[in-house]
């Protein structure tokens, strides 16, 4: 399976984002590597990584590892808080780490407390991207307040805003300020905050034959919302990835949206 097997959403510059991704929060050391490889062997082409996840070099070694194209293996990588004013060195290290000549998208990790706000890092990033260190930057964990700051400063808006989203957390109205904005919305922890026995979604899982984990997952996909799942357990890696062949209905789709009340 190669990127191009995948539903993709857009990003500036001819970039295309896999909806459905890896996350690695707290995959370190070997366990990180086999989890990594055991997403890509199980088709994932897009995997999520940071500064502070203290694993880029793992996650790189086994994207190399896989025997994969570079170009079929979208790599998210972000900048810690505490690294502002040494944006172009943290990426240069990321680059090092993880052993690429770039990242497709970076994105400032929190943001910035300091009085100069995030304007000032955000064009650190933008030169970046000029430069070709990576090829599309973002943000995470902005309100839509921070997005429209970035835009008005620069002209330039963020093409990710990853968030923690989940359909208890559904937000019809931040989700249309993304999609009238042209940002991407990238959701993390999807599972963190969803009951996965509530009988809505036990109801619509046995609908398809899935899980109520593989009904949020593809919940994600059919509101065009990237999703990075994590997980160290191989049998969880799979199934989490086995969320192609089925979609929700319109009314299923609105009965999850309810659950975010």
């Amino acid at each position: 399976m190669t990127s191009l097997d995948q539903p993709t959403v857009a990003l500036a510059g001819d970039v295309r984002m896999p909806l459905l991704g890896f996350g690695t929060w707290q995959a370190t050391g070997q366990a990180g590597y086999d989890a990594v490889r055991a997403a890509l062997d199980a088709g994932y082409r897009h995997v999520d990584t940071a500064t502070m996840y203290g694993n880029e070099q793992e996650v790189g070694r086994a994207v190399r590892d896989s025997g994969l194209a570079r170009e079929d293996v979208f790599v998210t990588t972000k900048l810690p808080p505490e690294r502002v004013g040494r944006e172009r060195e943290t990426i240069e290290a990321s680059l090092r780490a993880l052993g690429l000549s770039h990242v497709d998208l970076w994105l400032i990790h929190w943001p910035p407390s300091g009085a100069d706000g995030s304007v000032p890092v955000w064009r650190e990033l933008l030169a970046a991207r000029d430069d070709g260190l990576t090829r599309a930057v973002g943000v995470s964990n902005y309100d839509t307040a921070g997005l429209d700051e970035l835009t008005e400063a620069t002209g330039q808006t963020p093409a990710v805003n990853q968030i923690r989203w989940s359909p208890s957390l559904y937000d019809a109205r931040r989700h249309a300020e993304h999609r009238e904005r042209g940002v991407v919305l990238e959701g993390y922890s999807p599972f963190k905050s969803t009951d996965l026995a509530d009988p809505v979604l036990v109801r619509i899982a046995a609908a398809h034959d899935v899980s109520p984990a593989q009904v949020v997952l593809r919940w994600h996909l059919d509101h065009e919302i990237v999703v990075i799942p994590k997980s160290v357990t191989p049998e969880r890696i799979r199934a989490n990835a086995d969320i192609f062949s089925f979609s929700l209905t319109a009314q299923e789709m609105g009965e999850i949206d309810a659950l975010g009340g």
